[in-house]
């Protein structure tokens, strides 16, 4: 009799810790699966490679989620999300540009944050002969930077030759574009002879070659400041990505693309 109820006390055991670990499973895995939705990042054009990246490892944690990508041009970016354009997450490589979102009100400070840094490189294409330096940009006859209204990259590019004494040596032999990655393009195409772009825009061709470094001190700290936009759609699937994106794994993301972590 004894042994029945002891044998009865084990399977009543048993089945009490199967029905908790039954228990756990269904929460960890509701939790994976709370998420969903689509969330609209407006992000700068130099992020792209590693945004994408970012991107494909929170979906495959949270397959019910979908994240769209507006690249492009960070005062752009800032025009759009002032007038209305849909947005959860900005991510600007403008101090000046996220500043003037949070100052509209559609980004609180207590949801924003500076993590991510870079640097301003002169490319040439494959086998250039013309250009090796900032010094010989007087040699070039064509130069591609962004608008410096717009697009940050084009700013620190004219900020820097201002700072080392050639703007207006070398003003008529700018080429503007959209963002910096039609930079890039430019130059890979060989459509010009030089460009300026971020130091991880250039790691991700095979077409160009580092000539030059801008000096530090030549422009504005070149940061990329991140917020949560206050009316998103879809605030907790955007607040879980915004979480992520500073998370080791993207962090090491934003690493191996070249980006310095603050």
């Amino acid at each position: 009799m004894a042994a029945k109820r002891i044998f009865g006390l084990l399977a009543v055991f048993i089945l009490f810790v199967s029905a908790c670990d039954n228990s756990e499973s269904a929460d960890e895995s509701g939790d994976a699966e709370a998420l969903e939705g689509t969330i609209t990042v407006s992000a700068a054009a130099s992020l792209t490679d590693a945004m994408n990246d970012i991107a494909k490892i929170f979906t495959e944690k949270h397959p019910e989620v979908q994240v769209d990508y507006n690249f492009g041009g960070s005062g752009a970016l800032q025009q759009q999300i002032i007038q209305g354009a849909p947005a959860d997450i900005f991510f600007s490589a403008s101090e000046e540009h996220f500043r003037t979102v949070v100052d509209e009100g559609r980004i609180d400070n207590k949801n924003a944050i500076e993590f991510l840094a870079n640097e301003l490189v002169l490319v040439t294409p494959e086998e250039n002969d013309t250009v090796s330096s900032f010094a010989d940009l007087n040699e070039a006859e064509q130069i591609a930077v962004g608008t410096p209204e717009s697009v940050p990259a084009g700013a620190y590019s004219v900020e820097t030759f201002e700072s080392l004494g050639m703007l207006e040596a070398l003003e008529d032999k700018l080429v503007y574009t959209e963002d910096v990655r039609a930079v890039l393009t430019y130059v890979e195409t060989g459509n010009v002879d030089a460009g300026l772009v971020y130091r991880t825009d250039a790691k991700t061709s095979d077409e160009v070659e580092i000539a030059d470094t801008a000096p530090s001190d030549a422009h504005d700290p070149i940061v990329y400041p991140i917020g949560l936009i206050n009316d998103s759609k879809n605030p907790e699937t955007a607040q879980e990505f915004y979480e992520f994106i500073q998370s080791e794994e993207a962090l090491e993301v934003f690493k191996n693309y070249g980006f310095v972590i603050q």
